[in-house]
């Protein structure tokens, strides 16, 4: 209760932090709309609709030692993912998702004097994980069509900014946070940005958490291996299905791992979650067969709603499509959409003004989509 007296226990920036915003869960949807969940056509949370390879499940029903903790350096699985990533097993740490990695990062490195460059329109989490350890949020806005500004970028880098006239504390930003493809417009990282970028004196983390949807030849991980300052974190939500089992992974500088183990939960990653990545690892060329589709569908989807009159989509390199709606509210075609069993993400922040976010689906998932758009069109 707000009006316990333990609430002044709390850190004030803590107690006054906005909380981030999830997708409703898939049940409590599901009687919302008073639809069974196979009737519903979930386009909302950029998941993989064909989950994990049959080989992924078999594995998880035959794994005997759930009563046995993990392994603590995930040994097996940073050697699979050194095989898929092109870099030693010595420059990996997996987490329970990469959001446990950005929280990680952040507890590291940011007190409450410091503060983070965010890039929005952009993945919410990063300013979040920023507010949780009470440094402030310097926001480089992205251009039009969703490219970092580098200038923009280099002014917040090089400033330090003071509280007040009368207090000498200074504001010392210490990390960029960059996505790519973006997080929900779906454009890369142009290199040559990320170049000028990591001669800034900043520690830069480069969010790949859809980088399988616009191909692993634009993966920059093998980066890390050149600079210092760059962490790339990577995710098997999307590309393998399993966003439910939360197994992410970081590529780091050597010098900061000894301290990312020292600090990390020792169990973070749970037995189901190896399991289940090792099982896509070894399986991966099935996986990307559905991922494969998933590209298609994506391009089929953007030509389709480029179509409708009120929808402007932007040309995307990950697993969604951007829609900015133009002469009617994004809130209430949202609205409409759900109660025909279509959900689909709405953006009303800066930025994002009036705009819709679709998953890319199965075929007939995308079809039902445009059924329903053209029915709520009138």
């Amino acid at each position: 209760m707000t009006n316990s007296p333990f609430a002044d226990l709390l850190l004030p920036h803590i107690a006054a932090l906005e909380p981030y915003t999830p997708i409703q869960p898939f049940e409590v949807l599901s009687r919302q709309l008073g639809r069974a969940p196979e009737q519903i056509v979930k386009l909302d949370a950029n998941e993989n609709p064909y989950g994990p390879a049959p080989a992924v499940r078999e594995a998880l029903a035959a794994y005997p030692y759930t009563h046995i903790y993990p392994d603590p350096e995930q040994r097996e699985l940073r050697e699979a993912l050194a095989d898929y990533a092109g870099v030693p097993p010595e420059h990996i740490l997996p987490g329970s998702g990469a959001d446990e990695l950005i929280d990680l990062v952040c507890r590291l490195t940011l007190a409450p004097d410091d503060a983070i460059i965010d890039c929005p329109p952009t993945f919410g989490m990063y300013s979040f994980d920023a507010g949780l350890t009470g440094a402030r949020v310097l926001r480089a806005w992205r251009r039009a069509d969703f490219s970092v500004d580098v200038e923009r970028i280099s002014e917040s880098a090089n400033q330090r900014i003071s509280e007040s006239a009368n207090h000498e504390s200074r504001i010392t930003p210490k990390l960029l946070f960059l996505t790519s493809p973006n997080n929900p417009d779906g454009s890369l990282l142009d290199p040559a940005d990320l170049v000028r970028l990591l001669k800034l004196p900043l520690l830069v983390i480069l969010d790949e958490a859809y980088i399988e949807f616009a191909g692993l030849e634009h993966s920059l991980a093998r980066w890390v291996l050149k600079y210092d300052n760059l962490i790339v974190l990577r995710t098997f939500s999307k590309w393998a299905g399993i966003a439910g089992l939360r197994l992410g992974y970081g590529i780091f500088p050597t010098w900061l791992m000894p301290t990312l183990w020292k600090a990390k939960q020792p169990y973070n990653v749970n037995v189901a979650a190896t399991v289940a990545g090792l099982a896509s690892l070894t399986h991966r060329a099935e996986i990307q067969r559905t991922v494969d589709a998933l590209i298609v569908e994506r391009e089929r989807l953007y030509r389709a709603l480029a179509d409708i009159p009120f929808l402007h989509p932007y040309p995307s390199r990950a697993n969604f499509v951007l829609c900015r709606v133009e002469g009617r509210s994004a809130a209430e075609l949202k609205a409409a959409l759900a109660r025909e069993g279509i959900l689909v993400r709405h953006y009303a922040k800066p930025g994002l003004e009036n705009c819709i976010r679709v998953s890319a689906g199965r075929p007939e998932q995308t079809d039902a989509l445009l059924a329903a758009l053209t029915s709520v069109a009138g």
